[in-house]
């Protein structure tokens, strides 16, 4: 796929960095080796991946389609809440990727389930994500639930769709709210020149509504509960951090001073209510928090 790109602003940036906060999915290490193949060009010539670039340039990028690949099963330990012939309850860990992606094609939680459920995965999305009808980051831990078959899924992600799937969240957040208890409701869309986040905006924009319930606070973070009405990408990290109360350790949309401890955001996706697809019964289903999560809520306890 080819992309032309205008230079507007940033000038002095890295030809690299430009490249990939521009090109969805398009990471600075994979930006930088395209570069060295040739396949970037500025104003017609090739480029070096630290070319400062200027007011004007015009850039080429041609970025080879991607080879085909199929999850591959792998024996790794799965924490199930619960389980029947039509779907399953994960509790994912923190630092788990939920499928294969480019730099994480082995060790997801899509490779653990096709070890646990042979070929009784849901088809819908694919071979990269049999079975998977809604998602949490990498270093979000929690529930979320798998469609062994395609009728499964489409009931499930029907459910989603019309909102009508309980999703409720908990997290330590920066600070200290002015409310014990509120809505957030702003519309979620891609950040215009940092292709990789999210971010509040108007433009090309998603509804999505958050509503939270302070649970404690301790020494400037305030431990919480968000209950989801919508299901975007990064949706509580982006909305907490606009109101001002980022996740502590989100290295995206916290502070620029990480709390390096948590390994990501303190983050955890502890409880799940749906109609069943099948049988038509209401079930849910809450998680206990995580190691992670009460060290770290312990520690501020004592300080």
């Amino acid at each position: 796929m080819k992309y032309e790109l205008i230079v507007e602003t940033d000038e002095g940036t890295r030809i690299d960095k430009f490249v990939s906060e521009n090109i969805e999915k398009l990471s600075r290490s994979s930006a930088a080796a395209l570069c060295e193949d040739g396949a970037v060009t500025v104003n017609g010539k090739p480029c070096a991946k630290n070319y400062k670039i200027k007011t004007g340039d015009n850039i080429s990028v041609t970025v080879p389609e991607p080879k085909e690949y199929e999850a591959q099963a792998e024996n790794i330990p799965l924490d199930i809440v619960y389980e029947d012939e039509h779907l399953l309850v994960v509790n994912k860990p923190k630092g788990m990727v939920v499928h294969p992606a480019p730099g994480n094609y082995s060790g997801t939680l899509v490779n653990a389930l096709l070890y646990h459920c042979k070929d009784s995965l849901s088809g819908i999305n694919g071979v990269l994500r049999p079975g998977i009808v809604h998602r949490i980051d990498k270093d979000t831990s929690g529930l979320l639930i798998v469609a062994k078959n395609d009728r499964a899924h489409i009931g499930l992600a029907e459910q989603i769709k019309e909102h009508s799937f309980e999703r409720e969240y908990e997290a330590v957040l920066y600070g200290r709210l002015k409310e014990n208890e509120g809505t957030i409701d702003a519309p979620i869309g891609r950040h215009k020149t940092d292709r990789k986040k999210m971010c509040v905006t108007f433009d090309n924009s998603r509804t999505a509504v958050t509503h939270y319930k302070v649970l404690s606070y301790n020494n400037g973070f305030s431990h919480a509960a968000m209950k989801l009405e919508t299901g975007r990408t990064h949706q509580i990290r982006v909305h907490m951090a606009y109101i001002g109360h980022p996740v502590a350790g989100d290295p995206v949309y916290g502070p620029s001073k990480v709390i390096t401890e948590l390994n990501g955001q303190c983050l955890h996706a502890k409880k799940i209510g749906f109609v069943h697809p099948i049988t038509g019964e209401f079930l849910r289903f809450d998680s206990e928090l995580p190691e992670y999560f009460l060290k770290f809520i312990g520690k501020l306890e004592i300080l």
